[in-house]
Formats: C-alpha cells, sequence, structure tokens
C-alpha cells in the first residue's frame, strides 16, 4: 500500500461496486475522472463563495481577470476578451454592458483602429477582481492543504500532460 492508498474514500467504494458487477472492465479511469469530478464540484463550490464574498459572479470574474492579467492599463479589445474567455460576441457584449453598467470596466475609443473600442479595468473592477481572486487563492490552497509542495508540482505536471492534447 502506497501513501496515497492509506485512506479510502467514496470512489473506492463505487468502484469495487462496480467491480464486483463488472469484472469484466478496466476501472482505472473511474478511479482518476470520477475524483476530479468530486474535486471539480468543490472547485465550484470554493469559486461561487469567492466570488459571491465580493459581490461578483463566475462569468463577470472571468472578464475582470482577463482585463488584470492583461497588465497596465489593463485595457483589451472586444475581440481579445473573445478569445481569453470563449464566449460569442453577442454574449461578450452583453457582459460588457452590464459590467460597464457596474463601473467594472469602461470603453474607451482605440488609438490604432478609429471603428474600434477598447475595454478597461476600473478602480472599482480592479479591487473587485482583486479581492475576489484573493479568496479564490485562499480557498484553492484549503483544497490543497493535505499535499506536501512536491506532491502539487507533480500533481500539476500530470494534469497538464492529461490537458495537453485539448489545448
Amino acid at each position: 500500500m502506497s501513501e496515497y492508498d492509506a485512506a479510502r474514500d467514496e470512489v473506492d467504494d463505487l468502484v469495487d461496486a462496480w467491480a464486483h458487477e463488472r469484472g469484466d472492465l478496466d476501472l482505472a479511469p473511474v478511479e482518476v475522472f470520477s475524483r476530479i469530478s468530486r474535486l471539480s464540484r468543490h472547485l465550484d463550490l470554493a469559486r461561487r463563495d469567492a466570488f459571491t464574498a465580493h459581490a461578483i459572479e463566475s462569468w463577470e470574474f472571468d472578464v475582470l481577470a482577463a482585463l488584470r492579467r492583461a497588465g497596465e492599463p489593463y485595457e483589451l479589445s472586444p475581440g481579445r476578451l473573445l478569445r481569453e474567455t470563449l464566449v460569442t460576441s453577442g454574449t461578450m457584449t452583453n457582459r460588457v454592458d452590464r459590467l460597464a453598467a457596474r463601473d467594472f470596466v469602461e470603453r474607451l475609443p482605440d488609438p490604432h483602429d478609429r471603428r474600434g473600442v477598447l475595454v478597461r479595468l476600473t478602480t472599482e473592477g480592479k479591487a473587485a477582481v482583486d479581492g475576489a481572486f484573493e479568496a479564490l487563492l485562499a480557498a484553492e490552497a484549503e483544497l490543497l492543504a493535505d499535499l506536501p509542495d512536491r506532491d502539487r508540482t507533480r500533481l500539476a505536471g500530470l494534469l497538464r500532460r492529461l490537458l495537453a492534447p485539448f489545448s
């Protein structure tokens, strides 16, 4: 038994039940993806709590975070925001409208394109995304608290390798 097998969890019970009923199948994927799925639910709850505590929605965080990551002056074209957040043009227009109504972003003329606009993060938007991100990082650190740093690094690498074909 390795250090990773020390404690049983609900997935072990699920796999045991399937093995009893379908011992002819390789259940290794269930052991991995059922755990990822369960962790995803916990992460979704942590995200919701972090964002709710800072009075923003998940979609608002996505847009504000894209602008914040862009660096000063925290602005992007709507097209770049589309690529960063993977939503449609109509959805992005609606989101920018709603964020502008909350004074989290402002639209400015694009100095390099007479017909274009830039979306810029406001001071209020920066405070909202920074607070939510700090709360999210604290919640995520708590989810990882039982893993030593070397295991976190290894897990991140394994997940990167698993996700690579989808990038």
